[in-house]
């Protein structure tokens, strides 16, 4: 194993090289690696179970599996049918269990996209053969039988939510207030073949849009939502309109997660630069598309493609060479309301080189950003691994490792560098932590681009559709 490298601020100066390296030890602490099971079809969502079991999301197949952390063995809880996969971030999402779990109240909610051709569909998708012209998404609420091990009778709680080709988000968890946290992305517009499409992330739905449950304007936002899919009446309320919106100013946020006192941490994902960490707050605007990371008019401007002249139609999409015709806007020229976030990954210099020929036309996997897609805190009541707590772990796609993010004592500060541990040539999806601290489950995707243990791009993972585990050696 290689030793522990600590991205520190010189880091942010030269990303590509510095964060292909790979930290698998801390101080005295040095961690083993193993395969719990592989070839999973698409693991989305991971987490541990009050029955002390690993519940898994795979997007692909529509199932929803229990795994034994020790053994390996699957079992399938239940398979939804109804689902859509057309492309590469719809399907089964996101799932979290009731807090009353093995207590009663033994349900299970999800998240997922389907297909209605009953509904008016997406006004902006103007094919009318396209599959995601009528693409939505839903959360559904499913009991458990612990004598049979299955999932049963799904209610839906709310449908009609918006989803598409990308940037669904969909991560989704049940606060310590017991009400439902959903995160939804911003469609993708504004990029590559979306690039015409207006992004609607500061757009706040109306109240004749409540009424009608149209939740187009949903986009870019996190929902905050009651176990029976009603609007909370404590709710922030945005431009005179209480609705599930809790905040706004989303990219793609795949990333949501609960701290021991109840804050609301997110990760998301940034354009070329400046995947974020955030707290979230009721009501906060996080600033997208106008502000990414801090308001610092440093290598990013919002490029306004839907006022290009004569039409933006007439404009060839590039993340690099911006005609002249096609508006650009400085970050500081936005004055609207903006909540920063607690860190960074990462800001680079304006006259940055976003075509660096180490990734030989696939720039983006050399961007100073790592695909973050999904976020825990780490903070155990007692024990845990020595050195590694009072942190954030943020999973990286495109770097195939954890970032720990140190946090202060109240957990609303970062205290130190970033670091980064357990680099695989793989794509990491999501994490779960048992609950004495000491093992850190991570799923991966089967498949994709992402930077290779070399520094350079790689399309073959080494743990397809798997779940790696990372815990301490014995004898530290």
């Amino acid at each position: 194993m290689k030793a522990l490298l600590a991205v520190t601020l010189a880091a942010l100066v030269l990303p590509h090289m510095l964060l292909a390296q790979d930290t698998t030890v801390r101080g005295a602490v040095a961690f083993e690696q193993s395969v719990l099971i592989s070839g999973l079809d698409g693991p989305w969502e991971i987490t541990w179970g009050p029955d002390n079991m690993l519940w898994v999301t795979e997007r692909h197949s529509g199932r929803i599996l229990r795994i034994d952390p020790e053994t390996g063995e699957k079992l399938v809880a239940a398979t939804l049918y109804d689902l859509s996969t057309f492309a590469g971030q719809d399907g089964l999402l996101g799932m979290a269990l009731d807090p009353g779990f093995g207590t009663g109240q033994d349900f299970v909610y999800a998240f997922y996209t389907y297909n209605d051709l009953m509904r008016r569909g997406d006004p902006t998708v103007t094919d009318p053969t396209s599959p995601f012209r009528n693409m939505y998404g839903k959360v559904v609420r499913m009991a458990f039988d612990p004598a049979t091990g299955k999932l049963s009778a799904p209610v839906t709680l709310i449908d009609g939510l918006p989803a598409g080709a990308d940037h669904v988000s969909g991560r989704l968890k049940i606060g310590p207030d017991s009400k439902i946290y959903l995160t939804l992305g911003d469609q993708g517009n504004g990029q590559f073949g979306n690039y015409c499409l207006p992004i609607l992330a500061q757009r706040l739905p109306t109240g004749p849009e409540i009424q009608a449950k149209d939740y187009f304007a949903y986009q870019g936002k996190s929902l905050r939502i009651n176990l029976d899919g009603s609007v909370p009446q404590d709710n922030p309320e945005l431009a005179g309109v209480r609705s599930h919106v809790f905040t706004y100013g989303h990219r793609n946020m795949q990333g949501i997660a609960f701290g021991p006192d109840g804050t609301l941490y997110a990760s998301e994902q940034g354009p070329k630069t400046d995947d974020e960490v955030n707290i979230l707050t009721p009501g906060g605007n996080y600033g997208w598309p106008h502000v990414v990371g801090f308001q610092d008019d440093q290598a990013y401007q919002y490029t306004r493609w839907t006022e290009a002249q004569p039409s933006c139609s007439d404009q060839t999409f590039s993340d690099t060479a911006v005609a002249p015709a096609v508006p650009q806007e400085d970050e500081t020229a936005w004055d609207g309301p903006f909540n920063p976030p607690l860190t960074s990954l990462f800001t680079v210099p304006s006259g940055w080189n976003f075509e660096d020929p180490t990734c030989k036309g696939m720039n983006f996997i050399c961007w100073p950003t790592i695909a973050a897609s999904s976020i825990e805190a780490y903070r155990p009541a007692a024990g845990g691994i020595p050195g590694f707590d009072n942190a954030l772990l943020v999973t990286a796609l495109k770097r195939g490792s954890i970032y720990r993010v140190p946090l202060s004592a109240d957990g609303l500060t970062v205290s130190a560098p970033v670091e980064r541990y357990f680099q695989t040539d793989n794509r990491y999806r999501d994490l779960a932590i048992s609950p004495d601290g000491q093992t850190i489950y991570v799923a991966t995707d089967p498949g994709g681009l992402h930077e290779g243990l070399t520094g350079e791009v790689d399309d073959q993972v080494t743990d397809s559709g798997a779940i790696l585990v990372f815990r301490p050696k014995t004898g530290n």
